[in-house]
């Protein structure tokens, strides 16, 4: 092991804390455990002299043995040479003394997310570095402010958050507390740039942009899963294939640490006394059992080993999920409605070699829609993805109609009208009345109860949810909505259906926002509301989600997409049906709805837009 040793303390210039002092080019790292060991790569790849300090002799060694194996592989894949990978395994140095932190010129903190270490590790470099060196802490949870007021020199402490995996994560978030000198945030920004990460300037509170949202988000999904309302594998099916995200929350939980998870949900309940940020109970019992995540081998998931990514089945693996034992058999389907999602759900069902009536409040609203499918479809033969044949027979089983009469005969009837209760309550009255008796008859709401529909039918037990997303021809997920009243056949001919269209069915029980919009919402709100509170712009809140989320677009983004307006109105019916003073509407959507500002479809919303 390499110790350095104690060179005593710079005698540098205050005034060197200045935007025109020399760019950082020692660095320490304290703490080696992954996050450390991934920043001193990154820091040693770029040019740095890097010292890691850890106090396990172990944990120095093994950052070293990831720092060999990680340019070797950069080698042999063909991205550094053997001379570059020499450099860097040169400028790596260990020791297990923090007064080899003597000459840094930054010193990074990684080390466990508690107050008291942190502190402790602050106290003894205050005896050890310069006056003028930058302290950064990678606290994603604690106060840099309290952290810095109890240093010898608040103006240079500032927080650095890196995201796991460091080397591929872009997004570093460089957060300042009131004591924090601007050169410092200057020098650190600057740094970060030459890093090639994306660094995003916030103020100091818990979570900060990405975890502030993502956590909370996380915290919902656990206590979604706790209350039994949904599978575990529903629920990040849902949010994968719904959202396009890339793990689901509870996977994520497992990969984060549970442990982990609570720590920072206790700090952003202590800052914000929301109800939705109090760690789920099923997150502390998970933790005191030892079972936090992939680490311990066990967490929402079983997996191989520790430290394994291989989930193996467990006592909550079904062994029989999505059973389609006694469906009723379906050859003809009704869809009533001629709006975008009506259209794009004939397609599907055409595409999928099923006879199809479409039926719109008037003939030539039907034909509307028949004309905008065979659009679709014309634009997948010329991407090759279909036969101009196959179109033709998919366009010839959808059948225009101008009344749900046409509907008699029919084995399934959907309905994909307006978001309206009372409307769709009169069009399930129709439906009990024209559709044949053993016909199941299914709502695509995306807000409403489905048992209401059910109710305004004489066969309640027919009746089930499916929510298709949009697009539904490129859409997968289907929320299968099952009420209280719905038959254990009707449930079966749902996930039917969707196997036999290619979609991927999820359960879930008959409650405002289904699984997506129930965790997609509240996230997006919040969003919201850090605007609102001027911590942060929709343009970093959207770069802090996409690069260090991986989400797929920004939640500003997303919000002028699907609408604010809808947006409000599904707000709206999350608060009105679970009472939780969290899920308000923040003030900000409600006041850019009332002004007519509904995003995209308007030109402008959070940003404005070029009109076509």
């Amino acid at each position: 092991m390499d110790r350095l040793p104690h060179t005593g303390v710079s005698t540098a210039s205050p005034s060197d804390l200045s935007p025109s002092r020399a760019p950082l080019t020692t660095v320490t790292v304290v703490g080696l455990g992954t996050m450390g060991t991934g920043i001193a790569e990154i820091l040693a790849r770029a040019g740095r002299e890097v010292i890691g300090i850890d106090i396990n002799e172990s944990a120095c060694r093994r950052a070293v043995t990831a720092l060999e194996v990680a340019t070797a592989r950069a080698v042999h894949r063909e991205r550094i040479t053997e001379r570059e990978r020499a450099g860097i395994l040169d400028r790596f140095r260990i020791s297990t003394d923090l007064r080899a932190a003597a000459d840094a010129e930054l010193v990074i903190e990684v080390v466990p997310e508690d107050y008291d270490t942190k502190h402790e590790v602050f106290a003894e470099l205050d005896t050890v570095i310069s006056p003028t060196a930058i302290v950064a802490t990678g606290t994603n949870a604690l106060s840099v402010t309290r952290l810095a007021a109890e240093s010898a020199h608040p103006e240079r402490v500032l927080g650095l958050h890196f995201f796991n995996p460091a080397p591929a994560m872009k997004l570093v978030e460089i957060v300042s507390s009131v004591l924090t000198a601007p050169a410092a945030v200057e020098a650190v920004t600057a740094l970060a740039r030459d890093l090639g990460k994306e660094p995003v300037a916030l103020g100091d509170r818990p979570g900060f942009v990405a975890d502030g949202l993502l956590f909370g988000y996380l915290n919902q999904a656990a206590a979604m899963y706790e209350a039994k309302y949904a599978a575990r594998e529903d629920i990040d099916a849902a949010m994968r294939l719904g959202c396009g995200l890339p793990m689901g929350p509870l996977a994520l939980l497992d990969l984060i640490g549970i442990d982990t998870a609570r720590t920072v949900l206790e700090a952003m309940y202590a800052a914000s006394g929301d109800r939705l940020h109090a760690p789920a109970p099923i997150l502390g019992q998970l933790s005191e059992a030892g079972l936090t995540g992939r680490k311990a081998g066990r967490g929402f998931y079983t997996y191989e080993a520790p430290g394994s990514a291989t989930v193996v089945p467990d006592a909550a693996t079904a062994e029989v999920r999505h059973s389609t034992e006694g469906a009723r058999p379906v050859r003809a389907l009704g869809v009533a409605g001629s709006g975008t999602m009506a259209s794009g759900i004939a397609e599907v069902f055409a595409k999928a070699g099923l006879e199809v009536v479409l039926a719109g409040r008037t003939l030539e609203k039907a034909e509307r829609a028949k004309a905008r499918i065979g659009k679709s479809l014309e634009r997948s033969v010329s991407k090759g993805r279909m036969t101009k044949r196959a179109r033709e027979q998919a366009l010839e089983r959808i059948t225009a109609a101008d009344a749900l009469d046409a509907f008699a005969e029919v084995d399934l009837a959907v309905e994909a009208v307006a978001e309206d209760l009372v409307v769709k309550q009169e069009l399930f009255k129709v439906l009990d009345k024209v559709c044949k008796p053993g016909a199941v008859l299914a709502t695509t709401t995306s807000s409403l109860p489905v048992v209401a529909c059910a109710r305004a039918t004489s066969r309640p037990q027919d009746v089930v949810g499916l929510h298709f997303f949009n697009p539904a021809p490129a859409m997968k997920l289907v929320e299968v909505v099952r009420t209280v009243l719905t038959a254990d056949d009707v449930r079966a001919t749902a996930h039917a259906v969707c196997a036999a269209v290619g979609k991927h069915p999820v359960d879930c029980g008959d409650r405002a926002g289904f699984i997506v919009n129930a965790l997609l919402f509240p996230y997006l709100n919040n969003a919201v509301k850090m605007v609102q509170e001027h911590y942060a712009t929709p343009d970093a809140i959207d770069a802090a989600m996409k690069l260090g989320g991986g989400y797929p677009m920004g939640p500003f983004e997303l919000l002028d997409v699907v609408g604010l307006d809808v947006s409000l109105a599904i707000e709206r019916v999350l608060h009105r049906e679970f009472r939780e003073p969290g899920l308000a509407p923040a003030p900000l959507l409600e006041h850019l709805v009332a002004a007519g500002c509904l995003g995209r479809k308007t030109g402008r919303g959070f940003r404005e837009y070029a009109k076509a």
